[in-house]
């Protein structure tokens, strides 16, 4: 009997939590325990870190868990590389759900750099207003360039004092293209930065960009080890199965 386990916290994820729901499969939905108010999922979800590559495989045990999928966003890398080590371990299939990153197009404007120390080193002298669409984890490099006026983008209001003083909006996406476009126009946004995740749901600000003749500083996802990858919740629904399950 099927017993899936799934790293979420992506919109990805959620649609794969829906059509299991539907299949009847039984299922665990992870989060990762960063967003206070995480999104309903019609599976039994729990949230919180394993403790490491140990603690998922001890879960993975003790849940019965027969297949894990790897739904978390591109750049949780760590979590990817645990999830990897533990189905070693278990002797458990794994399946990554990932998103193919953008690519750029010809009216873009990117600096593609591979992480987020490069993307602010990257940033110019010259006082400017930057949108870092990079979440709340990773801004501390930004305070090495304190002369330029931030604009955030939280799901949730940061617990603790900022790094640098920043314009904070709290929001939970998907954005539109228009929204993104009228955003950027009332702070006079001149720099964005932003992680190559990839997807539909949060390219509005790529496309608002390059609508708006703006340079991208754009962050390369992290290499991770060898894994079987597919882009789809039907390719998953496939591996697990249940070819039929996908309606509504």
């Amino acid at each position: 009997m099927t017993h899936a386990l799934i790293l979420g916290g992506t919109a990805d994820a959620s649609q794969l939590a829906a059509a299991i729901a539907r299949a009847g499969i039984e299922a665990i939905y992870s989060y990762g325990g960063r967003t206070r108010a995480p999104a309903d999922q019609p599976l039994p979800t729990r949230i919180g870190g394993f403790g490491g590559v140990s603690g998922l495989a001890d879960t993975i045990r003790s849940e019965g868990i027969t297949h894990v999928i790897d739904a978390t966003h591109p750049f949780a890398a760590e979590m990817s590389r645990n999830a990897v080590e533990a189905c070693a371990e278990t002797a458990t299939p794994l399946i990554a759900l990932e998103r193919a990153p953008w690519t750029k197009a010809p009216a873009d404007n990117w600096i593609e750099v591979t992480d987020v120390s490069v993307a602010a080193a990257a940033l110019p002298e010259a006082p400017a207003n930057v949108f870092l669409a990079i979440g709340r984890q990773h801004i501390a490099p930004f305070a090495m360039k304190p002369q330029h006026a931030y604009t955030l983008r939280f799901v949730d209001p940061p617990e603790a004092p900022l790094p640098f003083p920043a314009d904070v909006i709290v929001s939970r996406g998907p954005f539109t293209f228009d929204s993104e476009i009228e955003m950027m126009r009332e702070r006079g946004i001149g720099w964005i930065v932003a992680r190559n995740s990839g997807g539909d749901g949060a390219r509005a600000k790529i496309d608002a960009a390059r609508r708006l003749g703006l340079p991208v500083i754009m962050i390369s996802r992290p290499k991770l080890p060898e894994r079987l990858r597919v882009e789809s919740v039907a390719e998953i629904m496939q591996w697990l199965g249940h070819r039929t399950c996908l309606g509504a």
